[in-house]
């Protein structure tokens, strides 16, 4: 179970960037992470604030794909 939650993770991560490149502006924000918990994501978001990481973030549910994802 758990190789086939890391492949699923996986493929959509690379389909998440896929699409977020190909349909992005220029002022786009990245994608920084994909997660299955929006407290995660809030967290993980604050923590790349508090390391420098990013300036800001914003956690957006992808309903289609069942997941939270992190633009920083």
């Amino acid at each position: 179970m758990r190789k086939v939650r890391a492949v699923l993770v996986s493929a959509v991560m690379v389909l998440g960037v896929s699409l977020t490149l190909g349909a992005a502006p220029a002022h786009a924000e990245r994608l920084a992470g994909v997660f299955k918990d929006q407290s995660e994501c809030e967290r993980i978001g604050t923590q790349g604030i508090s390391q420098g990481w990013w300036n800001d973030y914003s956690c957006e549910w992808e309903g289609r794909y069942r997941y939270y994802f992190l633009y920083a």
